[in-house]
């Protein structure tokens, strides 16, 4: 098919703890409708996952449908697959998020919000559109993964050759297996170790009960000045919404410029 000769080769990074299961997730994904796949952040599943699904013959007949908790996630998994995949964001990898449909005819990867593909049942309501849906990080439990979840056992029976793959950190597991149970018993279970580094603790002075977006960006600004000086490398921030990434990442960008410090905001 068409379809078929759009498919890319597949590299897997040996690195990721992932890579070790891709034969075991293939076969199973042959052998059963749905499959949880259990892994901390660092093991790879976001981005190896669709990539194993193209390789056991998925994404030919319907798209790779892949969920993401957040819109920025959406984004940043879809670019790092084009990238992986050798094609561009919108080509063979696509996404669609509230106000933007970045996905074409070609399209064998689509990532989008949990919110979109719930919305997508009013239009297609046994999401024909799929060969295969990963609900990725399920252990949020946000009202619209819990009704994606039953909207899924509920169209899995009328859909025999749709395959389901649900992500969750170590948080519980055995309750989406549970929950989609078939006659030969729970969904079976992939356990995918997370990449684990040495972490060293470090506090700073408390900015008060309430810190405004100046105060936090500044004690982020003291801290990644603080760290700088100890060599290069990578620093990862946590923050709690995407308005608090976007001040941040503007006043950091500010900061190091003014204070002669190179680096690259992402």
């Amino acid at each position: 098919s068409t379809r078929e000769s759009l498919v890319p080769e597949q590299n897997y990074d040996s690195e990721l703890p992932i890579s070790q299961h891709r034969e075991e997730i293939i076969d199973l994904l042959r052998e059963h409708q749905t499959i949880v796949v259990c892994g901390e952040t660092g093991s790879g599943k976001s981005t190896q996952l669709p990539k194993i699904c193209l390789e056991a013959g998925y994404g030919r007949t319907g798209m790779i449908g892949h969920t993401q908790p957040r819109r920025l996630a959406a984004r940043a998994v879809a670019s790092r697959l084009a990238d992986e995949l050798s094609t561009k964001v919108g080509e063979l990898v696509g996404f669609k998020i509230r106000f933007s449909d970045a996905t074409s005819s070609n399209t064998l990867v689509k990532l989008m919000t949990d919110g979109i593909l719930l919305a997508e049942t009013q239009t297609d309501r046994f999401l024909d559109q799929y060969d295969v849906i990963i609900i990725d990080e399920a252990h949020e439990r946000s009202l619209n993964i819990d009704f994606l979840l039953g909207y899924l056992k509920k169209i899995a029976v009328k859909r025999p050759e749709l395959r389901i793959i649900i992500t969750s950190a170590t948080i519980d597991p055995e309750r989406f297996a549970k929950h989609f149970e078939d006659d030969r018993g729970p969904a079976p279970i992939v356990e995918v170790s997370g990449r684990t580094y040495p972490v060293e603790l470090r506090y700073q002075d408390s900015m008060g009960d309430e810190p405004d977006d100046h105060e936090l960006s500044k004690a982020i600004a003291l801290a990644a000045e603080e760290l700088m000086l100890e060599g290069s490398g990578d620093i990862l921030t946590f923050l709690p919404t995407e308005r608090d990434i976007r001040v941040t990442a503007k006043y950091l960008r500010g900061h190091l410029t003014n204070a002669g410090q190179g680096g690259r905001i992402e």
